[in-house]
C-alpha cells in the first residue's frame, strides 16, 4: 500500500467555509508540511492544480530541495501545456529530484476555468486532445522522435535531450469517470484514480477501466484520492466531522453547489450526487463521510473513525484493486502527524518509516524533569476484512 499527503496551495485552516480558524499559507508552511511527509514516510504527496491554487510546477521546484525522499504528484495540462514542453519539463524535474515525480493528467472539468485559459473546447472534445497529448508525451518523454497528426495536435521531430530518471518516463497518474475518461486512461497511464465513492461504485468503475485496460493489452493500478478524519475513538472522529463544518451555513453550500453544478465533470456530478448540497444523511457508506463536499470541489469525501475502523475500511478498498491512497486532512500540517501516529501502525505500508527513541532525542516528553517517558511496545496489526 502506498499512502501520498496534500499540500494545500488554494488556503489552509481548521474549519471548513470561514475564515475562522485559517492559517496564512505561505511557502514556509508549505515547507513544514513538505518536510513532515517526508519524515513521517508518506510516498509522497499531491499539488493541486487550478487557478485557486499557486502554481503546482514552481512550487513543487522549490520543495524538492527541501526533502530527500517523498515524491511530487504535479499536473500536466492537455491544451495548456505543449506535449514537448511538459514532457522536458517532467524531464528536468525528474533528473534534480533524483527520480522523485509523478505526473497527474489533468484535463479539466471547468469550462469556464478553461475559457479563462484559452481553452474552449467541449468535454469529450478535451478528452480526444488529452489522448493526442498523451500519445505525443508517451514518445517524447521516452526518448523516442515523435512525428504525429491529429485533429488537435500536429508534432514535428517532437524530441527530448535530457532524459528522465525514471524509465521509460515518470508514472502518469489520471482521474475521469465519464466513458471516454476511461478509455484514454485505459490507453495511456499507470495509475487510474477515483475520488472516495462507496465501495460498490468504486468496484465498478475499477471493472470498467481494466476491461478497458485488457483490450489495450495493458493492466493498471488503481488509487483513491480521500479526506481522512481519525482519532483515538469512533465518538470523537465524528465529533471532529461535524467541528469541521460548524460554521458552514446554507448560503456558503448553496453558492459552491452553484458554482460546481455548472462543471461538466463526471467526477464532479457524482460527488455532488453522494449529498445533494444537504447535511442530512451525510454518512453515505460505513464510516464514509461526504460533508466535505458541500463547500469544496474535487475529492468531497472523509473516511471517519477510530484508527481500527478506518484501516478496515481502507483494507476493503484494497480488496477491490485500490493499492494507492491520496489523503488530506485540516489542517494538514497537524493532520499528516495524527495520521502517521494512528494509521500508519496497522497498515502495509511500501516504505514505512520506524520512528525509534534516539539517545540525544526524547521520544515523548521528558517525566517530572529526570525521567524518559516509558516506551510501550508497539505490535504492528494489519486489519482484517469481515
Amino acid at each position: 500500500m502506498q499512502l501520498l499527503w496534500f499540500i494545500p496551495t488554494h488556503g489552509e485552516g481548521r474549519y471548513l467555509g470561514t475564515a475562522i480558524g485559517g492559517r496564512a499559507v505561505n511557502f514556509d508552511y508549505w515547507r513544514q508540511i513538505a518536510q513532515a511527509v517526508d519524515h513521517l514516510g508518506f510516498t509522497g504527496a499531491l499539488l493541486p492544480t487550478g487557478r485557486s491554487c499557486e502554481d503546482a510546477w514552481i512550487l513543487a521546484s522549490t520543495l524538492v530541495t527541501h526533502t530527500k525522499r517523498m515524491r511530487f504528484l504535479v499536473a500536466i495540462r492537455p491544451g495548456l501545456m505543449s506535449p514537448g514542453v511538459a514532457a522536458r519539463m517532467a524531464a528536468t524535474f525528474d533528473r534534480i529530484s533524483g527520480g522523485r515525480l509523478l505526473i497527474n493528467v489533468v484535463t479539466g472539468g471547468d469550462p469556464v476555468e478553461l475559457a479563462g485559459d484559452g481553452l474552449h473546447l467541449s468535454h469529450d472534445d478535451r478528452y480526444e486532445l488529452t489522448d493526442e497529448f498523451l500519445t505525443v508525451w508517451r514518445q517524447i518523454a521516452a526518448g523516442e522522435i515523435a512525428d504525429f497528426q491529429g485533429d488537435y495536435l500536429n508534432i514535428q521531430g517532437g524530441k527530448l535531450l535530457f532524459p528522465t530518471v525514471q524509465k521509460p518516463h515518470p508514472p502518469l497518474w489520471f482521474g475521469g469517470s465519464s466513458p471516454i475518461a476511461q478509455r484514454i486512461a485505459a490507453k495511456h497511464v499507470d495509475v487510474y484514480l477515483t475520488w472516495g465513492e462507496p465501495p460498490e461504485q468504486v468496484a465498478e468503475k475499477i471493472a470498467s477501466v481494466r476491461r478497458l485496460a485488457e483490450a489495450e493489452g495493458r493492466t493498471l493500478r488503481f488509487g483513491i484520492r480521500l479526506h481522512v478524519i481519525v482519532r483515538e475513538t469512533e465518538s470523537q472522529a465524528w465529533d471532529a466531522a461535524n467541528d469541521l463544518i460548524r460554521y458552514v451555513d446554507d448560503e456558503a453550500i448553496a453558492k459552491t453547489q452553484q458554482a460546481y453544478s455548472r462543471m461538466d465533470s463526471e467526477g464532479q456530478r457524482r460527488m455532488q450526487d453522494l449529498h445533494n448540497g444537504s447535511r442530512e444523511a451525510l454518512q453515505i457508506s460505513p464510516n464514509l463521510w461526504a460533508g466535505i463536499g458541500l463547500v469544496r470541489g474535487g475529492a468531497g469525501t472523509a473516511l471517519v473513525g477510530d484508527p481500527d475502523t478506518v484501516a478496515k475500511r481502507m483494507l476493503e478498498y484494497t480488496e477491490l484493486g485500490i493499492d494507492t491512497f491520496i489523503f488530506s486532512g485540516y489542517p494538514h500540517l497537524e493532520e499528516a502527524y495524527r495520521v502517521a501516529e494512528l494509521l500508519f501502525p496497522l497498515l502495509p505500508l511500501e516504505n514505512q518509516q520506524t520512528l525509534e527513541p534516539q539517545v540525544l532525542s526524547p521520544f515523548g516528553e521528558i517525566v517530572a524533569n529526570r525521567e524518559f517517558p516509558k516506551q510501550q511496545v508497539k505490535v504492528k496489526t494489519i486489519a482484517t476484512v469481515d
